[in-house]
């Protein structure tokens, strides 16, 4: 049986990380893994997690299952985070999963149970996995132009075009906020007019949203997932809280179905449950706990925001600090962009020559794409960075 295998594709990510591990150099920076990192270099225990688990800790008595979809107060905690009151309770299904990755998956599931010869239309480019996954559960990837490496900005014309190729019963993988790989994010305006576009086609949109509270803040990031959920008669949204709440290790996402007809609700939470009975039975319940004591109690939340607004400060103050030093060394603004991309993650816009260039040279560490994470840098290292760039002549 184990003969009849076939070699995988190599992950990027992780062969960047294995590269950079085997570099002896003490100045070499590491701009490829995905995952916050603080001046230290450190994915920090966020403080109001450590005093939700001692919390828990103390008052917890039973590891006894919770239920196939999860626990219903970290469901109903993370539909106000991310919806607020765009849309009411009962016209949505929720189901916890392991990571925004496992509510990626179960979407997915979802589509191919109840649409097979969907077309699912994602970013060119997009995270990777997202059509990975698409290809491993066996549904057609159609990719819209998103991103212009000229101006490192959102291709607004030519993905409007590329929609326009939509049919009824397609789905349209869109990103809530702080677009990955590019950091490049579309405006509400913008967000829209691809509404009108899907209600127009009759395609359906699948928002993924990993990254709220990382870009212009919480309320700012949710907004175009809110206005999508609101407009169309039907939506999936697939939600992680491993960056925002910084437990990635805990596996902590959710799925939520959106239907404008609350009479639906009941048999998109059947499936729900079917589907999490079919992957993993149980989903983990350690970190959507946390997630929910912190975000049902004020001191506990109010100190959560308070560390969050910190880590969205500091990484665009990176973003500014770069975008200046690469101005004051190439006596232009062509990086400006920088300053205008939003969360972890800017795609610079050159090929796999330039980044193999930078990290032969000066230990500069990038997924071949040229997305590098802005999390990975300090303000020491800035300045080495933006000097390697302009000498591998970006």
């Amino acid at each position: 049986m184990f003969s009849n295998l076939k070699n995988q594709p190599v992950d990027k990510i992780m062969q960047v990380m294995a590269k950079f591990r085997a570099d002896p150099r003490p100045n070499k920076i590491d701009l490829g893994v995905g995952v916050y990192k603080n001046a230290l270099g450190v994915t920090p225990v966020m403080r109001a997690i450590k005093q939700a688990e001692h919390k828990l800790w103390e008052e917890q008595e039973t590891k006894a299952y919770v239920g196939l979809v999860g626990d219903p107060a970290y469901s109903d905690a993370m539909i106000k985070l991310v919806l607020g009151d765009a849309v009411a309770r009962e016209k949505i299904g929720a189901a916890a999963t392991p990571g925004g990755t496992g509510a990626v998956r179960q979407a997915f599931e979802m589509i191919k149970m109840a649409t097979p010869e969907a077309r699912v239309f994602v970013s060119n480019p997009t995270w990777p996995n997202h059509i990975s996954i698409l290809d491993y559960v066996g549904l057609e990837c159609v990719q819209y132009r998103y991103f212009d490496a000229e101006t490192r900005s959102v291709d607004f014309g030519g993905m409007m075009a590329d929609l326009d190729g939509l049919r009824a019963g397609d789905i349209v993988l869109l990103h809530g906020c702080c677009h990955n790989p590019t950091g490049a994010n579309l405006t509400l305006e913008q967000f829209g007019a691809v509404i009108e576009v899907m209600n127009a086609k009759g395609a359906i949109p699948m928002v993924d949203i990993a990254y709220q509270g990382f870009g212009d803040g919480l309320e700012e990031d949710a907004a175009a997932t809110r206005l999508v959920a609101s407009s169309v008669p039907e939506c999936l949204i697939a939600a992680s809280c491993s960056k925002n709440f910084g437990i990635y290790r805990e596996r902590t996402g959710l799925l939520m179905c959106v239907s404008q007809d609350a009479a639906k609700t009941p048999l998109t939470q059947e499936n729900l449950a079917f589907l999490n009975r079919q992957n993993y039975s149980f989903p983990p319940d350690h970190g959507a706990r946390l997630v929910s004591m912190i975000l049902n109690d004020d001191a506990l939340k109010a100190e959560w925001m308070s560390e969050l607004e910190e880590v969205r400060l500091g990484m665009l103050g990176l973003r500014e600090q770069l975008a200046g030093e690469l101005a004051r060394l190439t006596n232009s603004d062509r990086f400006n962009f920088l300053r205008e991309h939003r969360g972890m993650f800017s795609l610079l816009g050159t090929g796999p020559d330039m980044v193999e260039l930078m990290r032969e040279k000066n230990g500069i560490y990038m997924i071949p794409d040229s997305r590098m994470n802005i999390a990975g840098l300090n303000k020491e290292t800035v300045p080495l960075l933006a000097k390697a760039i302009v000498e591998a002549g970006i």
